[in-house]
């Protein structure tokens, strides 16, 4: 499971943000973060680390650097 989330990720690296007109407010980037995040800490811990990512990731959250615990 934790390679399919990864290929989805890349994938929507690669073929959807580019028509996204937003940009991350974070660094690294959501995705990147996810990435990352499936990575060190495997599939269930990865989703739930990229689901908090992706609500703080908004104009009334924060920005700068956010690195995966």
């Amino acid at each position: 499971m934790k390679s399919a989330a990864i290929l989805g990720i890349k994938f929507y690296r690669v073929a959807l943000s580019p028509f996204v007109f937003t940009s991350c407010r974070y660094q690294p980037t959501c995705s990147h973060y996810a990435e990352e995040a499936f990575h060190k800490h495997g599939f269930f811990k990865g989703v739930r680390l990229t689901v908090e990512r992706l609500a703080r990731c908004n104009p009334f959250g924060g920005r700068g650097f956010d690195p995966v615990p």
